[in-house]
């Protein structure tokens, strides 16, 4: 039974770092490709970052407001991936739920659909 445990998240001024971070158990984790949604109130589940699996040459994938302020990265030893948030803004208040698919192909990345296995989620809120 694959699991996946989030930490990270808080209160953060605009223009401020966060880093979230999902650490995944009961599987191979080079079989996984790790991504990150987030969801504000009222609103849909929304794509922001993911980092393939092995089989996708452990390649970053970004929605296109987060690319330049948001990085992904993966630490297979550990069973890690991370997603540091720099120049956070008002419009990046949500929840944050990591997810995870060892059957993801390309097309399916920014799909939240696609994956099976979700973490339990942590708030991220950008106010001064």
């Amino acid at each position: 039974q694959v699991r996946l445990e989030e930490s990270g998240g808080g209160l953060v001024q605009p223009g401020g770092s966060l880093r979230l971070s999902c650490t995944v158990s009961g599987g191979n984790f080079r079989d996984y490709t790790v991504a990150y949604f987030r969801q504000a109130p009222g609103k849909g589940r929304e794509f922001v970052a993911a980092a393939r699996n092995s089989r996708g040459g452990y390649r970053p994938y970004y929605e296109d407001s987060a690319k330049g302020r948001f990085t992904i990265s993966r630490d297979n030893a550990k069973n890690t991936v991370s997603l540091e948030m720099n120049n956070l803004n008002s419009g990046d208040t949500a929840a944050y739920l990591c997810a995870a698919s060892s059957t993801i192909i390309t097309s399916q990345t920014t799909n939240h659909a696609a994956y099976s296995v979700w973490g339990q989620g942590t708030q991220v809120t950008v106010s001064s």
